[in-house]
């Protein structure tokens, strides 16, 4: 189902279709994976770069048919342990909070703020409960990789920054706006969580390129947020996220480090539940996420 060599690094990109028609990419193919947490988005494309194993999901499905409430964010990341990724690129649309931070321009997120409240969050529940760390919930390592490969590809990108999540498919109020930007974060967004949560509990290094689109609302000298004036921007930015993605995938490739990446092992201390207490069902669905663990004890 996905790659044959277990030591490989392989690079999941989690984003709009456009980020998928790279120039060098080979051995394409389009194949469903099954996950026990229902269907993922899509398909996953699977493909290789220069050498470098990579897979593709559209979060929302191609044609973008699924808004961001819907999307089985438990399927897609356990879909993408499944077939061997260890590396997650979330690629996202956002709005800018920032007057510096402007459309067209990426951020490398290194914080969130999870304002959803109608999404399942954690592969884990009653028969099985964990507790990961989400202090620092994306991987150090991948976003210095990722800034790094933003400066060589002369891509205007920012390191660090706070992402708040809201659940959305409506835009902000002025009001709300004013608020998230009163808690000093710096873009906003509708897909991140639990999407980040969840692969910290499948130990998937995750990292975040945020890509402005907007300045939400609370500018006033910009236009509320239109759709239309959106995908403007998205189109180019999706164009940038290729070039990317292309300069990335050699440093990822090269990286001797990444076998001990503290993310590796993030339930190394956090399932609770002892084994005599585990309900086997659960236990059975966790095969991917938690397997490293769980077929050790």
């Amino acid at each position: 189902m996905g790659f044959s060599k277990p030591d490989t690094p392989v690079i999941g990109i989690v984003g709009g279709s456009g980020v998928y028609d790279i120039d060098g990419l080979t051995n394409k193919r389009w194949q469903k994976v099954a996950s026990p947490f229902g269907d993922p988005s899509d398909e996953l494309l699977f493909g290789d770069l220069d050498g470098q194993p990579m897979v593709f999901l559209p979060r929302h499905g191609r044609g973008h048919k699924i808004p961001p409430t819907e999307i089985n964010f438990r399927a897609n990341i356990d879909a993408l342990k499944r077939v061997g990724v260890t590396d997650v690129i979330s690629v996202s649309a956002v709005g800018s909070l920032r007057e510096h931070l402007r459309p067209g321009m990426f951020v490398v997120v290194d914080q969130f703020i999870d304002r959803t409240f109608a999404r399942v969050k954690s592969f884990f529940g009653t028969g099985l409960v964990a507790h990961v760390s989400m202090a620092h919930p994306v991987c150090g390592r991948l976003g210095d990789h990722i800034a790094a490969a933003a400066q060589d590809a002369g891509i205007d990108a920012v390191r660090g920054g706070t992402y708040m999540v809201m659940e959305g498919p409506q835009f902000s109020s002025l009001a709300e706006s004013e608020l998230y930007r009163s808690w000093n974060c710096d873009v906003i967004g509708m897909t991140n969580m639990p999407e980040a949560k969840l692969a910290r509990e499948a130990e998937l290094c995750y990292a975040t390129v945020a890509m402005v689109t907007d300045y939400d609302c609370w500018h006033p000298n910009h236009d509320d947020v239109t759709v239309d004036a959106i995908v403007k921007v998205l189109l180019a930015n999706a164009d940038k996220a290729r070039g990317l993605v292309k300069k990335l995938a050699p440093r990822l490739q090269s990286d001797q480090q990444a076998a001990q990446c503290g993310c590796r092992h993030a339930l190394e201390h956090a399932l609770i539940t002892p084994p005599d207490a585990r309900d086997p069902e659960l236990l059975g669905r966790l095969d991917a996420v938690a397997g490293r663990l769980l077929h050790s004890r």
